[in-house]
This record gives structure tokens, C-alpha cells and sequence, in this order.
């Protein structure tokens, strides 16, 4: 996002949680799922995602259009929500769009923040990501947008069988409905970040030649919260190929301490 989506965005997200501290679970549960369904709608809708994110049509306008459409199908709180969302000058309007997802993000991890399952929905989601890494061909097809949503949406419950916490699910089913042209299992490592930034932690995932101990997963911990300067939630996943040693991954940063990765350093320097 350029600079002013990136205001506009903190704007909305300080209203909104303004917002979730004086409302019901009910209520935060219906602004979840709402919001993203607004995003889906201006994501679909050309015309309708232009006019509403146009900085030069007129702030009164604006509302007066999301009122219009909306405002027998939301709760009210949903609809002030968007009210306020509409009235911010964003770069561009697919900004609005990506600004509203983050927003019914934003809703449904504190409605499990408020259960005390924002860390399980963040592991959760973490398995989820493997599931569609090691399943190309199931990642694909669960973000096939010719194919239709509610069709995509019963193969994610197959997959899940039941096994997830509803906000997992909210979040995921809102995932598949409307990818926008983007890898699910990029979107699904967005998601475990911002669990994780509900939790004010950064997400670091780890590949391991093999098992680690309790004891040296709390010394990475101690090692990347001293590196970072914020805790850290460690995400860790087997890969015999690495031979031994770790990858790390933290957001862009990628430390490669692995075995495979030495000798593959070392081969550059070989003779061709």
C-alpha cells in the first residue's frame, strides 16, 4: 500500500477496535463475517469498488452509496464500520478492498482473543499452510475462482472436518470465497501472521532436519526475541532433505543454518 492507504488502514483499525471493546460476541462474530463479505462484494464489482474509493466523489456521497446497499443486509456496527472505511482517501480502490479484509481480520481474531483461542487458531492455521503446501493440487483447486465459492468452501469443510475453532474456519471459508487472484497458501501465511500479531509476536517458521527438544525450541525462542526485539512464535515442521541444522524464516528474512544449505554454498565454489 502507498502511504495514504497505509493512514487510512490505521485510521480504520483504531476505530474498530474502538468498536469491539463495547461489543457482544454475537454482534463481533456478524462484523467478521460482514466485513469480509463487503470486501468479496467491492472485490467482484467494478463499478461499485470504483465509486466508493474515488477520493474526488464526495465523502457525503460515499456513505450515502454503502447505506444504500448495505444498510438493510448489516448490523449497524458493520455498517458504521464501513461508513468510516468509505470516508479515508486510499491510493487506490483496490486498497479499500485489501483495507476491509484486514478489517474482518482484525474482527474475528479478537473475538478470539476475547475466547482465549487466538493461539490455538494461530496453530491452526500454521497446520492449514502445510496441508496446502504439501497438496499443491488441493491449494489450487480451493482457489480456483471459476469454480464456484459454495463448491470450494464444502471441500475446505472436508478438509477441516470439524476439526477447526469457528474463527479458523470464518477466517479460511473468507480466504477461499474471494482469493483475488492470490496463492491460498500465501494468504493462509498472512492470517498466521496477523494471529500471531494479535498476540504481539512475530511468526517464525522453522525447518528442522530433524526433531527438536523442548529445550532447544526455548533456546531459538531466547535467540530470535533477542534478535528481533519482540516475542516470537515458533512454527516448527520436519524436513528430512535438510540433512541437519535449520532454515528460519521470519517474515522476508531467511536464515539458512542447514546442512543441504552449506553444501549447496560450498558446491558454488567447486570447479564446473
Amino acid at each position: 500500500m502507498q502511504p495514504a492507504s497505509r493512514a487510512a488502514l490505521a485510521t480504520a483499525r483504531e476505530r474498530l477496535e474502538e468498536r469491539i471493546a463495547e461489543t457482544s460476541d454475537a454482534d463481533l462474530t456478524h462484523l467478521g463475517t460482514e466485513l469480509g463479505a463487503a470486501a468479496a462484494l467491492l472485490g467482484r464489482e467494478t463499478g461499485i469498488r470504483r465509486h466508493l474509493g474515488d477520493p474526488s466523489a464526495s465523502v457525503v456521497a460515499r456513505q450515502e452509496m454503502v447505506e444504500a446497499l448495505l444498510g438493510s443486509q448489516v448490523n449497524r456496527i458493520t455498517l458504521d464500520t464501513l461508513s468510516d472505511a468509505v470516508a479515508l482517501r486510499w491510493s487506490r480502490p483496490l486498497d479499500l478492498v485489501d483495507g476491509l479484509e484486514e478489517l474482518a481480520r482484525q474482527a474475528l481474531l479478537a473475538l478470539a482473543e476475547r475466547d482465549g483461542s487466538v493461539e490455538d487458531v494461530e496453530d491452526e492455521l500454521f497446520r492449514f499452510g502445510r496441508i496446502l503446501a504439501d497438496q499443491p493440487r488441493l491449494a489450487a483447486i480451493l482457489g480456483e475462482e471459476s469454480t464456484a465459492a459454495q463448491r470450494r468452501v464444502d471441500l475446505l469443510d472436508t478438509v477441516l472436518a470439524g476439526r477447526a475453532t469457528p474463527v479458523s474456519r470464518l477466517l479460511l471459508e473468507q480466504a477461499v470465497r474471494a482469493p483475488r487472484r492470490r496463492h491460498l497458501g500465501e494468504i493462509v501465511e498472512e492470517l498466521v501472521d496477523r494471529a500471531a500479531g494479535r498476540r504481539e509476536r512475530s511468526v517464525a517458521q522453522v525447518s528442522a532436519g530433524g526433531p527438536l527438544s523442548a529445550q532447544q525450541q526455548q533456546r531459538l525462542l531466547d535467540i530470535l526475541a533477542r534478535i528481533y526485539r519482540r516475542p516470537i512464535s515458533l512454527k516448527v515442521e520436519l524436513d528430512p532433505g535438510l540433512l541437519g541444522g535449520l532454515v528460519i524464516r521470519v517474515g522476508d528474512e531467511v536464515i539458512d543454518g542447514s546442512v543441504a544449505g552449506r553444501l549447496e554454498k560450498a558446491g558454488q565454489w567447486l570447479p564446473r
